[in-house]
C-alpha cells in the first residue's frame, strides 16, 4: 500500500528530544549488544567453524524477541542460489510484525556475519574481544556490519520507549553470509517475497561522510571477481637450464596482468565505463589520511579523486597461489592462480564488465599463455533514486541527529543485492545508510565503531520510525 505524506514531515520531528534522551540513556546498551556480538567469531568463508555463524543468529534472534515487538522471528537457511548445488546457505534472522491501520511497511537490513580477523599480530587488541578506546569501539565486525543489527534493535527500542507500540509493519532481515557473496540472498528474497515487499527498505551497511557529518550512499559500484589461472608449461623444469628460452607462468601472469593498467594506475580495458557525476571535496592530503598511504607512494589514476573510487571502474590482484619465498626452487613455475576483482562502475552490468576484461586478457595473454577461469562472482552496481519522500525524510532525521546536512556519497565498494531488491520490489524505497566512517577500517586489522557516530545514527533511524508511523495511507 503506498502512503501520503503528512505533517510529520516538517523539518523537526515531534517529539525529538524525548527521542535524543531515550537514545542517550540506551546507548550502553546498544553498545552491550554489539560487544556481546563481536565476541562471536562468526567468519562466513570457507574454511572456518560456520558453528559461530549459527551461534550469532541465535544471539540476533534472542535480542528481537526481547523487544517484544515481532510477531514472528525465525533463524532460517535456505537453499544456495546456484541451481547446480543442493547446499543451503548460513543462518540469517527473519523477524516480522504486520502493519496496523493501513500504515507502512518498513524493511531494516543488516549482516552478522563478518571477515576473517586476518592476522592477529596486526591488531592493537584481539579481534574478536571487543575493547573500547577512546571514543571507538574495537573489534571485527564492530562496524561491518553488527553495529547495522545492533543500530536497528536499538531504533526499535527507542521507539517503543517514546511511542509506544507501533502501528508500521516491521521486518528485520539480519543476513549470515554477505561477507562470502551472499549465495543465498537470491532465494531468501523469492522465498520472503510478500514479508519482504515494504514501502521504506533501510540496508545499514554503509557509512557517513565523516564522524560528524552524515551521509546517504545514493551510488554503488558493481562487482567482478574469479580466479585467474596462466599456465605455460605441463610440468615444471630446471631454471638454470631452461630458464631463457621458456616463459614460466610466473612472467607470464606479470606481463599479463600488468596489461590491465595505464601507466598512471588507470585501468586500461576497452570496454569498461565510467560515470560523470558531481562530487564533493576531496583532496590528496584526506586520501593519504584515510588511507596510510606512505609519504614516498603516489595515488593511481586520473580524474577527481572520489570519481576514481565512485564513478570509474578498478582492478585489484587480491590473491596470488604460487611458491612461496620460503619454499621457492631454482625451478620455472608452470602454473600460477591469481583473484582478480574487479568494481564496476555505476550505470554498466557486471556481466558486460567480465566480458570485456576477459576480452582482454585473452587478447593480451603473454606469450600465448593458457588462461582458465572459476570462481566466477558478479554483483551488479546501484545508483538510489533520490526522489521519494523517505530520501527527504532520512535528510531530515540525518540533520536532526547530526546537527550537520548530510552527504549524498559514492561507495567504492560493492552491495550487490541492493539492485535485486530494486528489481524485485520496484515500489519500495531504499536507503543505504550506516555508521561506519573513513576510519573504521571495515575488513582490515584494527576494525572500529566510533561511539558518539553510532548514537546518533540510532537517533536518526528512530526518528525516520517515528515519521513513518506518521504517515497516513494514500486515498
Amino acid at each position: 500500500m503506498s502512503v501520503a505524506g503528512s505533517d510529520s514531515t516538517s523539518s523537526a520531528t515531534p517529539r525529538s528530544e524525548e527521542f535524543r534522551t531515550v537514545v542517550a540513556a540506551g546507548l550502553p546498551r546498544a553498545i552491550a549488544d554489539i560487544s556481546g556480538l563481536v565476541r562471536i567469531p562468526s567468519v562466513s568463508w570457507d574454511g572456518f567453524d560456520h558453528s559461530h555463524v549459527q551461534a550469532s543468529a541465535d544471539r540476533v534472534a534472542e535480542l528481537a524477541r526481547e523487544l517484544g515487538v515481532f510477531e514472528s522471528v525465525e533463524v532460517v537457511q535456505l537453499p544456495v542460489s546456484d541451481p547446480d548445488s543442493d547446499a543451503l546457505g548460513l543462518p540469517a534472522v527473519v523477524a516480522t510484525r504486520e502493519a496496523k491501520a493501513g500504515k507502512p511497511t518498513i524493511l531494516l537490513y543488516a549482516h552478522h556475519d563478518v571477515q576473517p580477523p586476518g592476522d592477529d599480530a596486526a591488531w592493537d587488541s584481539k579481534p574478536f574481544e571487543p575493547t573500547v578506546r577512546g571514543e571507538r569501539l574495537y573489534g571485527r565486525g564492530a562496524a561491518d556490519d553488527k553495529a547495522g543489527v545492533a543500530l536497528h534493535l536499538a531504533a526499535i527500542r527507542a521507539h517503543l520507549e517514546v511511542l509506544g507500540d507501533p502501528e508500521i509493519g516491521l521486518v528485520l532481515y539480519a543476513e549470515g553470509e554477505e561477507e562470502f557473496g551472499s549465495r543465498s540472498i537470491l532465494t531468501f528474497l523469492d522465498h520472503y517475497r510478500e514479508t519482504f515487499d515494504a514501502d521504506v527498505i533501510v540496508v545499514a551497511d554503509s557509512g557517513n561522510w565523516t564522524t560528524e557529518i552524515p551521509a546517504i550512499t545514493v551510488g554503488l559500484r558493481g562487482a567482478v571477481a574469479f580466479n585467474l589461472r596462466i599456465t605455460t608449461l605441463d610440468h615444471a623444469s630446471h631454471s638454470g637450464m631452461f630458464g631463457g628460452p621458456v616463459p614460466d607462468a610466473m612472467l607470464a601472469a606479470i606481463r599479463t596482468l600488468d596489461t590491465l593498467w595505464n601507466p598512471d594506475g588507470s585501468v586500461a580495458v576497452e570496454g569498461l565505463d565510467s560515470r560523470e557525476a558531481e562530487t564533493p571535496d576531496y583532496d590528496e592530503a584526506q586520501l593519504r589520511l584515510e588511507t596510510g598511504l606512505l609519504p614516498e607512494v603516489a595515488p593511481i589514476g586520473r580524474g577527481e579523486i572520489v570519481s576514481r573510487m565512485w564513478n570509474q571502474p578498478a582492478i585489484t590482484i587480491t590473491g596470488i597461489d604460487a611458491p612461496s619465498v620460503r619454499e621457492a626452487s631454482n625451478t620455472l613455475v608452470p602454473s600460477v592462480r591469481v583473484r582478480v576483482s574487479a568494481r564496476v562502475a555505476p550505470g554498466q552490468r557486471a556481466e558486460d564488465a567480465y566480458a570485456a576484461i576477459m576480452a582482454h586478457l585473452e587478447r593480451n595473454a603473454a606469450y600465448g599463455a593458457r588462461l582458465e577461469v572459476d570462481g566466477l562472482d558478479l554483483g551488479q552496481p546501484f545508483l538510489v533514486d533520490t526522489s521519494g519522500w523517505a530520501v527527504a525524510d532520512a535528510r531530515e532525521v540525518l540533520e536532526e541527529a547530526f546537527g550537520a546536512p548530510a552527504v549524498e556519497m559514492g561507495v567504492g565498494g560493492s552491495i550487490p543485492f541492493i539492485a535485486e531488491l530494486a528489481e524485485r520490489f520496484p515500489r519500495a524505497q531504499i536507503l543505504v545508510t550506516g555508521v561506519e566512517d573513513p576510519d573504521s577500517r571495515a575488513h582490515s586489522p584494527n576494525e572500529s565503531l566510533h561511539i558518539p557516530s553510532l548514537e546518533r545514527a540510532i537517533l536518526a533511524e528512530a526518528l525516520l520510525l517515528s515519521r513513518l508511523g506518521a504517515r497516513t495511507p494514500a486515498s
